[in-house]
């Protein structure tokens, strides 16, 4: 069983996806020092995640039955430390934290597997807007003013509000995940504030999971970038048209891929999404409360908890996706059709090479099946063909032909 389980349960958008790509990227050097991260796929933490709370996830839970079993067996079979992460984690209720826990060899009175709870956390200022162009790169379609509505709901009535408080209310997340560990085995790593180190963020990890000794690649092709105003805009608006003719099958890697990720991402000119200034006295009255609440739970903290204190948005800079500037929707509207363009060529030349591939192995099948005196004619009506005496005398052959086919 393992000696030591590191369970990192959120948040979103705090550099999960960077962190876990470096894990899986690295699994076979981190075993190699008694390290598991235990995953043959990417996404296996995310599936297994699906399966513990059995949530549905766009068709992809029926890949997941199953997967949260698999992962912990992997883990309890490993002598040394695991690491487990996904930020859906988060939203567990507390049934489904006491079977995670159990599955990992936990006892709440303190034997067993020593696990170690670790959050990621980031402040609201930017987590809200965040979360707001996730759900739009989701297929959601509401506007961001209904957006925050939904959360400033007290009642937390529609999901949208349920689940944007079941992943960042951090208090909350540590009670549910925290409440049979003790606090010095809770590790908070907060996200530096904007204009920091690049680095920083990754050397917090580290910390935390106990991998700054270890000579990791940090070098990493998966991220979850963030769109601008126009950009978001743009892709309410193209859910609006098309997600009913588009299954999910289908959207993840057209829209939320190749348009989001790979196009719209990179147009990094236009204005940045940000909370509205009207939205910054409640945002940070909250946050107080929850500084305050966290510095008497003692836990450990790698950063510091001041870095939750979000800086003001400038009112002077504020954009409103929900108004955009139609003429910078426009413009990253025609690269997203240039994009959708380039895609659909090379899908063309990618089908127009495999018809000719199948062609030619039709072909070859029907000859390898030919009796040899057939291929003899073949060989010959080709070489006739090739000089003009030998067509001249397949002409009048076949001339002949046809006047015995009439005659007869």
């Amino acid at each position: 069983m393992s000696s030591k389980v590191l369970l990192h349960v959120g948040t979103p958008k705090t550099g999960t996806s960077y962190l876990q790509d470096v894990l899986f990227q690295n699994r076979s050097k981190l075993l190699r020092q008694g390290v598991l991260y235990p995953a043959e796929r990417f996404d296996a933490h995310f599936l297994a995640a699906l399966d513990l709370m059995r949530l549905r996830w766009g068709g992809l839970e029926r890949e997941a039955v199953g997967a949260w079993d698999q992962l912990a067996a992997q883990v309890r079979e490993h002598d040394g430390t695991a690491i487990i992460s996904h930020e859906i984690l988060a939203t567990a209720s507390r049934g489904q934290v006491k079977r995670a826990l159990a599955s990992l060899g936990h006892e709440p009175g303190g034997g067993g597997t020593e696990v170690h709870l670790i959050i990621s956390v980031r402040d609201l200022v930017r987590q809200i807007p965040a979360e707001w162009q996730e759900n739009v790169k989701h297929r959601a379609t509401f506007r961001y003013a209904r957006f925050l509505e939904l959360i400033r709901d007290p009642e937390r009535s529609h999901r949208v509000g349920a689940w944007f408080w079941g992943v960042q209310e951090i208090p909350d997340i540590l009670a549910r995940w925290g409440a049979t560990i003790p606090p010095e085995r809770i590790h908070i790593v907060t996200v530096p504030r904007p204009g920091g180190p690049k680095e920083l963020l990754w050397q917090r990890f580290s910390t935390a999971f106990g991998l700054d000794d270890l000579d990791l690649d940090l070098g990493t092709e998966r991220a979850n970038p963030s769109l601008g105003v126009p950009e978001s805009a743009l892709l309410r608006r193209i859910n609006r048209a098309a997600t009913r003719d588009l299954p999910p099958v289908h959207y993840r890697p057209l829209v939320r891929e190749l348009l989001a990720h790979q196009t719209l991402s990179k147009r990094t000119d236009s204005p940045r999404l940000s909370l509205p200034p009207s939205e910054y006295p409640w945002v940070a009255e909250l946050t107080d409360s929850w500084i305050t609440e966290l510095a008497e739970r003692r836990y450990d903290v790698v950063g510091d908890l001041e870095d939750l204190r979000g800086t003001a948005p400038d009112p002077e800079r504020w954009a409103d996706p929900d108004k955009p500037a139609e003429r910078q929707v426009a413009q990253a509207g025609l690269e997203a059709i240039r994009a959708l363009l380039v895609e659909a060529a090379e899908r063309q030349a990618e089908a127009d090479r495999l018809r000719t591939k199948l062609e030619e192995t039709r072909r070859e099948l029907i000859r390898a099946r030919t009796p040899r005196l057939m291929r003899t004619m073949e060989w010959t009506v080709q070489r006739l063909e090739g000089s003009p005496r030998g067509r001249q005398a397949l002409g009048a052959y076949r001339k002949a032909r046809g006047r015995n086919s009439l005659s007869a």
